[in-house]
């Protein structure tokens, strides 16, 4: 989930004349792409810039650096995707792709944006269960992208997980996120209402869930409210209610010794602890994001 991040939307310039028919220097397009993705409040317009047109013409974007005298025409779609991200549109969503763990992953406006923060559960799962613990078994409760049970399929290649999703266009997603990382044969994606459609135990639990309150949804950065699914981020009046709803399911489908990480929001480690007591689990462990803040807790059953 997103921090919590107040930006006003942006007021666009009028649109100058971008001589989109024209033949023009490369190097020439990409000054004029970065003083109008610039001009909205866009950070690092010009590396945003050569991403786009490396997206565009198929090429690395380190290789546009410097003076680009080549000539390029047709332009209109390299200035329309230039615009969309001048209205926030988040560039992962404008190129179909977003890094994560070192991982490439395909996101779209079905899932949430993978963020960097939620690593940490990641890296957390991976310290625990390293890799002479043996066999895996995850879940990863409200799944989307499918990026926190793929990246830890990845580096622990005895370990198997399954993916739960309501959203059956997010499934689509992971399932295609799998193949591309040959990780099918390791993985299932289940339609369902967090754990209530599963059996059986698992040893690491994962779950990335909402816990925006309603009432901060619209007062997020224009690329979050505008383009991620509400379903993904609205937690319910105080952003608890998935923590709720979710607790008992990870109690249930916890496997002796088993671990459940939860990624939260800032200020929530208290009142996700009290709800995780209820169901008879503990928090033993509270993880920091890159910025200092508490961003995953660490429970296992009483």
């Amino acid at each position: 989930m997103p921090s919590l991040l107040r930006i006003r939307r942006p007021v666009l310039p009028r649109r100058r004349d971008l001589g989109v028919s024209a033949v023009r220097r490369l190097d020439e397009c990409l000054n004029e792409a970065a003083i109008r993705l610039a001009a909205t409040g866009i950070e690092a317009p010009r590396r945003e810039a050569r991403l786009l047109m490396g997206h565009w013409l198929g090429r690395d974007p380190a290789t546009l650096l410097g003076v680009q005298a080549e000539l390029v025409s047709a332009l209109g779609p390299y200035f329309d995707l230039v615009a969309r991200r001048a209205r926030h549109e988040p560039l992962s969503h404008l190129v179909g792709r977003r890094e994560f763990w070192s991982l490439s992953f395909e996101v779209s406006n079905q899932v949430l944006d993978p963020r960097p923060d939620s690593e940490v559960l990641v890296e957390s799962v991976l310290k625990i269960f390293t890799q002479k613990t043996g066999a895996l078994s995850l879940l990863d409760l409200g799944t989307g992208s499918g990026c926190l049970n793929l990246s830890v399929l990845h580096e622990r290649s005895e370990a198997t997980g399954i993916g739960v999703d309501v959203s059956g266009a997010a499934l689509e997603i992971a399932n295609r996120n799998a193949r591309n990382l040959s990780l099918s044969s390791r993985v299932a994606f289940v339609r369902g209402e967090w754990g209530a459609a599963l059996s059986g135990s698992f040893d690491a639990i994962l779950a990335n869930p909402p816990y925006i309150p309603t009432s901060h949804i619209m007062g997020l950065a224009p690329d979050v409210v505008d383009f991620d699914p509400h379903l993904a981020l609205d937690g319910g009046m105080d952003g608890l209610d998935c923590f709720r709803a979710l607790a008992e399911d990870t109690r249930r489908l916890l496997a002796p010794g088993g671990k459940a990480f939860f990624e939260i929001g800032d200020g929530q480690e208290g009142a996700v602890a009290e709800i995780l007591q209820v169901a008879a689990l503990n928090v033993v462990d509270q993880i920091a994001d890159l910025a200092g803040c508490t961003r995953c807790l660490i429970a296992q059953a009483h």
